[in-house]
């Protein structure tokens, strides 16, 4: 059966939240994985059928940690993805979309195909303190994300991706 892999980076929680909320949805689905982008390499995504990203937005780009996932396993799996279903989670102060317009040139270069438009979630953190601050993500917004991890695990589980 397809699995799911969830490969996120969260330094004030956020963005875990985002990922562990996808990671509920898909459960119910199929088989999914849930790892954290320091743990994560190529034979995990050469192992599953699609992806979901999540990383927080720092300075209008992706997460240090979330981009040396991408740079880790960029050439080993080169090649090797082609057609599989990704989204994308991000989880920023006010914008959000440098960190998925990188996100999403990765994906191209590997020739995944995007399932939805990337799914922003804004804490609106714009203070020092605020953006350094744990960050609490409203419920309606881990429904959403519920809601991501659910589709994306039964689009996989039905061969619809």
């Amino acid at each position: 059966m397809a699995e799911l892999l969830i490969v996120y980076h969260s330094r004030t929680g956020g963005s875990r939240q985002m990922a562990e909320a996808a990671y509920a949805g898909a459960a119910g689905e199929g088989p999914a994985r849930l790892l954290r982008a320091e743990a994560a390499g190529p034979e995990d995504l050469l192992a599953a059928e699609g992806y979901l990203f999540c990383a927080p937005e720092n300075l209008a780009a992706l997460s240090g940690a979330m981009k040396e996932f991408f740079d880790r396993c960029y050439y080993p799996v080169l090649g090797c993805l082609e057609g599989r279903a990704y989204a994308q989670m991000i989880c920023a102060g006010s914008d959000g979309s440098g960190a998925a317009r990188q996100l999403a040139r990765i994906a191209t270069g590997w020739r995944l195909k995007a399932v939805q438009e990337p799914l922003i979630v804004c804490t609106h953190a714009q203070t020092p303190e605020a953006i350094l601050a744990e960050k609490v993500i409203p419920e309606t917004d881990l429904q959403t994300c519920r809601d991501l991890g659910q589709a994306m695990a039964a689009g996989l589980a039905i061969g619809m991706f």
